[in-house]
């Protein structure tokens, strides 16, 4: 349907399904904040069940159609190139969201951030390994890549769950003067809220998300063709990039109600379960998805984990120091991701 349509009809219909994302995005972020509180899972690893996949329900929807309609290469530059794409939404968050306030690793306080981290390169290093495996290593559409993925996911949750009754670290708490000035109006909110009406808006939401991210899928494509573009080039850039609007709206919304720890988990948590899409990936189209892979998609998969990796320093050492509103590591994200990028189209040509 979408490609009988006009480049004058596609772009409209592009930009709605982006603005449809943006605000759902936004009701996402601010029902899982009051779910978190109401069932006391505390702001990290809420972020990292609820809004994590929730936000990730565009790439959900567009791993399933390509999987349905025979296009690999979709899917893995979508999830490879979405991670190292959701990772600068953080520069985002650090540069528009905070401004003066301080540096975004400096305010997120928090170990469990970098577990998922730390998580989110465990699954990237499978799913690198995975690219090399043979693509008749498979039982029952089955690829081992992918189910070890799924299973170090699994494992990887319940060891962040863990740490959320604490680690055996140094004390416990949020960094010194970063306690949320809207804390009391923040819990006022919460508590003229009912849960069902919550978790009504946040179906809603989350199923807005859902429908405006195969809008964008199969939109994209056909801008795609339209332009001259490679699917697996677009996927990997601006599909990616739109896919992750969702991030970047409830992640601003986060940060403007102090919520730092839940802005951070938004984003590692989604990078960590997109590489989980493999797996129901592999089941649906039958043959095994990570031995598609282009040179490009095990580029970005290492960009990607550079990216996190620095971030995690960030987290440890906590810079307060800001360049042009945005903490050393942040700046020292941005620059590497434009590089990647520059080398990205250089391996293209």
């Amino acid at each position: 349907m979408f490609t009988s349509l006009s480049l004058s009809l596609l772009i409209p219909l592009f930009i709605l399904a982006s603005a449809a994302i943006w605000l759902s995005g936004i009701q996402l972020s601010n029902t899982t904040d009051i779910i978190d509180t109401r069932f006391g899972l505390g702001e990290a690893f809420g972020g990292l069940i609820f809004l994590a996949i929730s936000t990730n329900l565009p790439e959900i929807a567009i791993v399933v159609s390509a999987a349905l309609y025979n296009n690999p290469g979709i899917i893995i530059g979508n999830i490879l190139g979405g991670i190292a794409i959701q990772t600068v939404v953080l520069v985002i968050l650090d540069g528009f969201g905070l401004r003066k306030l301080g540096a975004l690793t400096y305010m997120a306080a928090s170990l469990q951030i970098i577990l998922e981290g730390l998580l989110v390169i465990f699954v990237l290093v499978i799913a690198i390994m995975g690219t090399q495996f043979p693509s008749y290593v498979i039982f029952k559409h089955i690829a081992p890549a992918d189910l070890l993925i799924f299973i170090s996911w699994i494992i990887g949750l319940y060891l962040i769950y863990k740490a959320r009754k604490g680690l055996p670290w140094h004390k416990k708490g949020r960094a010194l003067g970063t306690l949320p000035i809207t804390k009391k109006v923040r819990q006022e909110k919460i508590a003229n809220k009912s849960t069902s009406a919550t978790i009504l808006t946040f179906t809603l939401a989350a199923l807005i998300t859902l429908v405006a991210g195969v809008i964008l899928e199969e939109s994209s494509k056909a801008i795609a063709v339209s332009i001259g573009w490679s699917s697996v080039l677009f996927a990997s850039t601006i599909l990616a990039a739109v896919t992750a609007l969702p991030e970047i709206s409830t992640g601003l919304a986060a940060v403007k109600i102090g919520d730092y720890t839940m802005a951070f988990s938004d984003i590692f948590g989604g990078n960590a379960f997109l590489p989980v899409l493999f797996f129901p990936a592999t089941l649906l189209w039958g043959k095994a998805i990570l031995p598609q892979a282009h040179n490009t998609d095990i580029y970005l998969a290492g960009l990607g984990i550079l990216l996190t990796v620095i971030y995690i320093f960030g987290l440890i050492f906590r810079p307060k120091r800001q360049f042009f509103y945005l903490g050393i590591d942040s700046f020292a994200v941005l620059i590497v991701y434009t590089v990647g990028i520059i080398g990205l189209f250089l391996i293209t040509d």
